[in-house]
């Protein structure tokens, strides 16, 4: 991935962003693409959404590192952190789907809409997709806001509160109780 040369996206990255966490995790978040603290420092989620995805998963008793690893629907900072292009997005899903294999979660969590329309490979609405278990083939996907959005729309906390009890409830079925 650090090497890589798909897409425009590698002409001005620093450094490629190619996750962090728990590399055995059952739980696999994955956000939109690195800002600029991630693509300075190599590591996603680092900034103000970072900190909120922290207290997110601290919420639901989870913390960064242990049983969750967290990735990005691409790997190079989008320029003025603008929405990953669909083929900046197309250019970087076998890099995701080699992460997804080799972690083998038994949950994933799309963060945002480029994170979900990526893993499903469809044309998503967040309002219409949360609260729902969607399949990454076999493996639950359940959609949430991305901490970003919820730092500027405060109204949808409560909803994104709802999300992570319904992402609880979910793994406590996976591991059965």
């Amino acid at each position: 991935m650090a090497a890589c040369r798909q897409c425009r996206l590698c002409e001005a990255r620093k450094q490629a962003v190619l996750g962090v966490g728990d590399r055995a995790g059952d739980w696999l978040f994955v956000g939109e693409g690195p800002g600029a603290e991630e693509d300075q420092c190599g590591e996603p989620f680092v900034g103000q959404a970072g900190k909120l995805l922290d207290n997110m998963l601290a919420a639901i008793g989870l913390k960064r590192g242990q049983d969750v690893y967290i990735a990005n629907a691409v790997k190079c900072r989008p320029p003025e952190n603008r929405t990953p292009a669909p083929e900046e997005m197309v250019a970087c899903r076998p890099y995701l789907q080699r992460q997804i294999e080799l972690i083998q979660p038994k949950l994933i969590v799309a963060l945002g809409r480029p994170a979900a329309q990526t893993l499903l490979q469809a044309e998503v609405k967040i309002a219409a997709a949360r609260g729902k278990l969607h399949d990454y083939h076999g493996i639950p996907l359940i959609i949430t806001y991305h901490p970003a959005y919820l730092l500027r729309t405060l109204l949808d906390k409560a909803k994104a509160w709802e999300d992570l009890c319904f992402m609880r409830r979910t793994m406590a079925a996976r591991k059965g109780g």
